[in-house]
């Protein structure tokens, strides 16, 4: 039996696609195979696909019909063979070692469902990545460890998406990919995680992600800010609810409100926001007081959800200083 799948959907790639083959086939110590998934390509794709199949029999060519990634992705699954599950995408590359140490790795912690690997940013085709971009696969390869992932789950997708191998198993209990309204990979861990999986990286960077502009994690609407907000709310809910106690939302401003809005069809709302700018204090927001940091409740959870860069670990630094302990604050934004 193949020990490892590498699924990469493609659509429209012919461009990129000898380069991220051949980062997958010259992998190192592993058996594999490679499970091409055609999306609806109008280019000449799928025909150097074809050709490279012929050439390498682990090279498998299929066809989803155009389907989107997720609906491509779960094809990719029922074709493939392998215990182990990786991701590849049709315009990046990793390092040639990156299937082994992920599998070393996986096999010696039997309670990771996803490992992902750091990652460095490169541009492509005039698509350099911009400060945003930056800040957040910075943000990513700090998170090394399941605690680290756990913790920081609540605010964005902790992992790369194409960086990443799976056991199977695990991607049964979180039931495979789904096309939902948001971004499909954070949904997945989300689901992994409270299937029970731990998520992890290895904090080698052996994957390249290479941006360029138009690129779907930027355009899709699935993607945008309020998707992703309504793709976690449930899972945001269902910690507050195993918390079981009172919580206030640290953020007055609309990070926060945004944040109250999403969990009220939920059946939860806070029981006052917190902030430190004294225009707000006084004031109601959601129909919840707004009350100065300093009065903080020590026997409430504390939800983070502030969107200025670099307040979330300020935030939790002042909290902490006033006396909350770090397992009554939630992360968010």
């Amino acid at each position: 039996m193949t020990s490892i799948s590498v699924l990469l959907p493609y659509r429209d790639a012919a461009a990129t696609l000898a380069a991220a083959v051949d980062c997958v086939l010259a992998q190192r110590d592993v058996d594999l195979e490679l499970i091409a998934i055609d999306d609806g390509s109008r280019d000449d794709g799928p025909a150097w696909i074809a050709a490279a199949a012929r050439r390498d029999p682990r090279v498998r060519a299929i066809a989803s019909g155009g389907v989107g990634v997720a609906g491509a992705l779960d094809a990719g699954l029922a074709a493939s063979r392998g215990a182990w599950i990786a991701r590849m995408d049709a315009d990046d590359l990793c390092a040639p070692d990156r299937l082994r140490r992920q599998l070393d790795a996986l096999i010696a912690a039997p309670g990771v469902g996803a490992l992902g690997t750091a990652v460095a940013l490169a541009g492509l085709d005039g698509g350099a990545p911009g400060d945003g971009l930056r800040r957040y696969v910075a943000w990513q390869n700090a998170l090394i460890t399941p605690a680290d992932h756990a913790r920081e789950l609540l605010v964005e997708a902790p992992l790369c998406h194409p960086s990443v191998m799976l056991r199977r198993d695990a991607l049964r209990d979180a039931g495979g990919w789904r096309e939902v309204d948001g971004p499909e990979d954070y949904a997945l861990w989300l689901r992994l995680h409270a299937a029970g999986w731990q998520l992890a990286k290895l904090a080698a960077p052996l994957f390249t992600w290479r941006h360029r502009a138009g690129r779907v994690t930027f355009t899709d609407p699935r993607c945008a800010p309020p998707r992703l907000l309504a793709t976690k709310a449930p899972f945001v809910a269902a910690a507050l609810r195993a918390r079981a106690r009172p919580f206030v939302i640290w953020g007055a401003g609309p990070t926060g409100k945004r944040l109250a809005r999403a969990l009220e069809p939920h059946g939860l709302r806070p029981a006052a926001f917190l902030d430190i700018d004294p225009r707000k204090i006084g004031r109601t927001a959601r129909g919840a007081p707004v009350r100065a940091a300093a009065d903080v409740p020590r026997d409430h959870t504390v939800v983070v959800a502030v969107g200025a860069a670099g307040a979330r670990a300020q935030i939790c630094d002042h909290a902490r200083a006033l006396g909350v302990a770090d397992d009554a604050l939630l992360r968010c934004a």
